[in-house]
């Protein structure tokens, strides 16, 4: 059984960096120690670990390998921006997260797909605090929005306080959209 490497320290790693930074750009220790302000032999120390690095050498060399801090010190990477989070199937309707949770200021937006099926509403309309605005894809959505009976058409956005009791279905076949809940729509629209 192979043993795991130990895990690299930030003084090794950017040291690592540094050379790696300066190689790259084709710059000799002396050309980055003029434009670091730093004496020559010094550098040369830092990058080979025979002297530690200061939080104020950091800044400096940087700036004279005309990169952030951040390149320098080789930090994390970025996470991935994908949204990863599987559909949710219940009460005919099909749910596609668009954001992370929590990512955009306690909105969630989803695409959503109506199933053909959900034509009858319940006997008692929901209603909950928040508010929710969708926007309709394709097909034609009804929404009972208190003694309103609407329909939604593809290219049509509607708004309303969550306080209002409602529902959403379809008309004549299945309804996608685009929907932008807050967490208290997320826990009634989107869990069964």
């Amino acid at each position: 059984m192979q043993a795991t490497p130990p895990e690299e320290t930030i003084d090794a790693r950017v040291r690592r960096r540094l050379r790696q930074l300066r190689t790259d750009q084709g710059l000799t220790l002396q050309q980055v120690s003029e434009r670091a302000h730093i004496d020559v032999s010094m550098l040369s120390r830092l990058e080979s670990g025979k002297r530690r690095l200061a939080l104020d050498h950091i800044a400096g060399l940087a700036s004279a390998l005309g990169v952030s801090a951040d390149d320098l010190l080789g930090g994390t990477p970025p996470p991935d921006p994908r949204v990863r989070i599987e559909p949710a199937r219940f009460n005919g309707v099909t749910v596609w997260p668009l954001t992370n949770r929590g990512q955009a200021g306690g909105l969630n937006i989803v695409k959503m797909r109506i199933s053909a099926r959900r034509r009858k509403p319940p006997e008692e309309l929901r209603v909950h605090e928040g508010h929710d605005w969708m926007y309709v894809l394709d097909g034609r959505m009804r929404l009972l929005l208190g003694d309103q009976d609407l329909v939604i058409e593809p290219g049509e956005a509607v708004e309303f306080s969550t306080w209002t009791p409602h529902w959403f279905g379809t008309i004549d076949g299945a309804v996608e959209l685009i929907a932008v809940l807050g967490p208290h729509g997320e826990r009634t629209h989107l869990h069964p």
